[in-house]
């Protein structure tokens, strides 16, 4: 279930942008805006904190402590019901439009009168925005964008680590009952997708009953929405549906099977079955004539009675794997094992929650090989981030990679790329930089040859070792850059810059059907966390779900090589 910690964040946030739309002090909405990403990415949870705790968090004072409290012990804070009944609940619906923002929704307000969606999908229609400051046709269409994102995130879709959150505490809570041979999630969660409707779970046992009984019962389950003998479907308190079967043991591997694959990949396997004059459920695979039972109880024993050997999960997608199957071409995927070191990560310099010290401290506990810190470079001005700054965090690097002989310590930055591909430092403080990633961070709505020029620009300067985040899509919340990344594609193979595959839960950045396009050019990719706390580090495993996703192996990634051929590449001195 979601963490304290994440519905304290939400709701700070939310009060942020309360204040900005009302028109309040902006340094305040700041305050509150940086108070939530110090809370979300707290190792420890806040409902466990007492007030002087909480304190000790950074950017969190007196007051926003006492509003945590208020929030944890009564559900509610004052000052936030307060600021929420001042503004117009239409108002409070435009600001959950992504794209839009707080600003812009104020101005929508206060010129047009607009206080719903409805409202504003009238005036967009009547092209009353264009005549407001800094609104036009490109600012209609990103509304309009941000609309339809909305709309599709109220279909029930989270993200992927919300809903791996409740799938394993779920999947934790079953598995300890008596009877219970076997117990995972299944469906579009183990396939690794980004989002996720509902979420599947198998239970191999001779008796259903107790575990039907144990989900229905579960405290944040709110509502039992069917139970029978085989099936139970729940919803719980955040509104996620969670569908359980028990299978009989023999069952395992058909039940684990049938319930995995997407519904075209199934119909393929089933197509295969037909022609071997077979037929397969979620019971097992029988003679279609006899009906005797051949196998059942592994999914490999299912596969190679097809003629195919296992395909793992996130190819589960009916894009190509059946027949690389048939052709023993099936890739030898990338492994969390297999990701050596992180390579874009944050520290409190800039933007990030934890000293350099506790960040590195972590990864190390992780088992890297090598490890890399890429703070802001100083063209993201909120950062604050000067040369001398970053000259004497070299330092700290340099010293901490002394103490950490089983892991090398690597310095680099985050640069930002500017309107016209601009890099925040010159070319020779650039060179003495361990890596320099580099991404989009403004200026999203350029037209299409512009963004392009400027990604290529980048992709270009031979101290760019990485392209990070590279469409600078947030899920549900912001689209990817309309660029021409097939050209994109084409440079970073040709100049050997690597595409990140941003890990965080938000971002999944390459997106799969992006990495299966950039892997044709023969682009390499990095699998990174852009950490800006310890508890970001995880993150990793949904990239490297994703990068399995895209049918990546470990010779594709760049952060599973050794530290010797990484360094070459990083040099621009090729990839073997």
């Amino acid at each position: 279930m979601a963490r304290a910690n994440e519905e304290v964040e939400a709701l700070l946030q939310e009060y942020a942008d309360l204040i900005a739309i009302s028109g309040g002090d902006a340094f305040k909405a700041r305050a509150y805006e940086k108070a939530a990403r110090s809370i979300g990415g707290y190792h420890a949870d806040v409902s466990a904190l007492d007030p002087k705790a909480l304190r000790e968090i950074p950017n969190v004072g007196k007051s926003i402590a006492d509003k945590v409290v208020e929030f944890l012990r009564s559900g509610h804070v004052s000052a936030i019901e307060e600021t929420r009944a001042a503004i117009p609940a239409g108002v409070r619906e435009l600001i959950t439009i992504p794209t839009l923002g707080p600003k812009k929704a104020l101005v929508l307000h206060e010129e047009l009168g607009i206080s719903s969606v409805d409202q504003l999908l009238d005036a967009i229609h009547e092209e009353r925005l264009r005549d407001l400051k800094g609104f036009g046709e490109k600012t209609e269409e990103n509304i309009l964008h941000g609309i339809a994102l909305m709309q599709k995130a109220g279909e029930g879709r989270i993200l992927i680590s919300a809903a791996m959150d409740v799938a394993e505490q779920i999947v934790g809570e079953l598995s300890a009952i008596s009877g219970c041979t076997r117990c995972t999630y299944a469906g579009s969660l183990r396939r690794m997708r980004e989002t996720i409707g509902d979420i599947d779970v198998l239970v191999a046992a001779e008796r259903a009953a107790p575990f039907m009984e144990a989900l229905g019962s579960l405290p944040y389950t709110a509502e039992v929405l069917a139970q029978g003998e085989k099936k139970t479907s729940i919803r719980t308190t955040k509104g996620l549906q969670v569908d359980l079967r028990v299978l009989p043991p023999e069952s395992w591997g058909a039940g684990l099977q049938y319930f995995t694959g997407s519904k075209a990949h199934n119909i393929r396997t089933r197509e295969i079955a037909v022609r071997h004059k077979l037929k397969l459920s979620e019971y097992g695979l029988f003679h279609a004539k006899s009906g005797r039972k051949i196998t059942s109880e592994t999914e490999e024993d299912i596969y190679a009675r097809l003629g195919l050997p296992w395909i793992p999960p996130p190819l589960r997608e009916d894009r190509g794997e059946i027949a690389a199957g048939l052709d023993d071409a099936l890739p030898d995927l990338l492994e969390e094992r297999d990701i050596r070191g992180d390579l874009h990560t944050h520290t409190d310099l800039t933007d990030g929650l934890a000293p350099l010290e506790d960040m590195v401290a972590a990864a190390a506990e992780r088992g890297y090989a090598y490890y890399a810190v890429t703070d802001h470079a100083p063209n993201l001005a909120m950062q604050r981030m000067t040369a001398e700054k970053m000259l004497a965090q070299r330092e700290q690097v340099r010293a901490l990679d002394r103490e950490h002989r089983g892991m090398r310590v690597l310095h680099g930055t985050e640069l930002n790329i500017g309107p016209d591909g601009e890099l925040d430092w010159p070319d020779d403080f650039l060179a003495d930089f361990d890596l320099c990633v580099a991404a989009v961070h403004s200026h999203f709505n350029q037209s299409r040859d512009a963004l392009t020029r400027r990604i290529l620009r980048a992709c270009e300067n031979p101290h760019v070792s990485v392209i990070g985040h590279p469409t600078t899509r947030l899920i549900g919340k912001r689209p990817g850059l309309d660029a021409d990344f097939d050209a994109v594609f084409e440079a970073c193979a040709r100049t050997g810059t690597a595409l990140e595959i941003n890990s965080h839960p938000n971002r999944l950045d390459l997106r799969d059907e992006d990495i299966l396009r950039a892997k044709r050019y023969g682009v390499k990719f990095a699998v990174n966390t852009d950490a800006h706390a310890i508890t970001h580090l995880p993150y990793l495993r949904y990239g490297v779900g994703t990068a399995q996703r895209g049918w990546l192996t470990k010779d594709d990634v760049i952060n599973t090589w050794p530290l010797t051929r990484l360094r070459r590449f990083l040099r621009g001195e090729g990839t073997t």
